[in-house]
């Protein structure tokens, strides 16, 4: 009987040049992950050092002697909490007002029958090019608007970035059209089709932007150092700014314990600083990271 099975095809021959080059690669990616992660491992393990091995070790990756003076230190007086749950506070919902804004403005510049589109867009994109400045900013929010010590001052100004917005809006022309025309046909409006169809589908970069915003959020503290006075209402970043300048405006002495005598080292206080203020995004970047080359790769060239 006929063999009828349809025969395997040969796989690719690799030569050993080839190989070389994999393996070559591979030894590159790997030393290039490693440069990039003992930076912040050393950064966690000078946090817990003592001066003494501060100033005599350049580099190290594991303390011969632990010390938690630092970090006793920046949480001894309770600001550093205070300034946490502010930051929290001021990332979580001004990243919500941001995808609100953002997703509401590019689903309608993203649809190819409204009138006028182009030149919103065109709008958008010359306030990525051109801003009215620090000073007229500060008159808007403090003389005009009266934001001064609200965390409106520090949401409304960034409400938007325009760049964000033209990706999302670039991903959401790269959904298909039948989608929206079969939601029509079943009674949908525009509402309902944005809320039920374009947001569930548009998840990879709306999870890439969202965290965007966020970053943006935790890491800012210009905005809050000109509209914040109030030490109650303070983000993190200003709590920690303040405790590293108090730090490094007095004198260390190598010589000179100053674990024993209340006062951690300044660098131990600024790598401590470090940790706290970057932690945070660490431990949600993991769960999101997996949305990135997905949404923000379509987002970027469909349109």
């Amino acid at each position: 009987m006929m063999n009828l099975a349809k025969p395997k095809s040969p796989g690719i021959k690799r030569t050993p040049a080839d190989q070389a080059v994999q393996v070559f690669l591979y030894v590159m990616i790997a030393a290039c992950a490693v440069l990039a992660v003992l930076p912040f491992i050393y950064v966690i393990a000078g946090s817990f050092a003592t001066e003494r091995e501060l100033t005599e070790r350049p580099f190290f990756l594991i303390p011969h002697d632990l010390s938690i003076n630092a970090y006793q230190y920046i949480f001894k007086t309770g600001d550093v909490f205070r300034g946490l749950k502010n930051s929290f506070i001021v990332t979580i919902f001004g990243t919500m007002i941001n995808m609100f804004v953002s997703c509401t403005l590019a689903y309608p510049l993203s649809r190819h029958y409204l009138k006028g589109r182009n030149f919103v867009t065109n709008m958008v994109i010359v306030s990525m090019l051109f801003s009215g400045g620090m000073i007229p900013a500060y008159i808007l929010v403090v003389n005009i608007l009266h934001l001064q010590n609200t965390f409106w001052a520090l949401w409304l100004p960034g409400a938007m970035s325009a760049f964000n917005m033209i990706i999302i809006k670039n991903y959401f022309q790269g959904l298909p059209n039948e989608l929206e025309e079969a939601a029509r046909i079943d009674g949908c409006n525009d509402l309902q089709i944005f809320i039920k169809i374009i947001l569930p589908l548009s998840m990879p970069v709306l999870a890439s932007v969202g965290l965007f915003y966020a970053v943006g959020h935790w890491n800012a503290y210009f905005n809050a150092m000109l509209y914040i006075s109030d030490s109650s209402k303070e983000v993190v970043q200003i709590v920690l700014r303040r405790i590293v300048f108090l730090t490094s405006s007095l004198t260390t002495d190598s010589t000179f314990d100053w674990g024993l005598a209340g006062m951690p080292p300044s660098k131990a206080v600024k790598m401590a600083t470090t940790v706290v203020a970057t932690m945070p995004i660490l431990v949600v970047y993991p769960f999101i990271q997996k949305y990135f080359t997905q949404g923000l790769m379509v987002g970027s060239v469909k349109g």
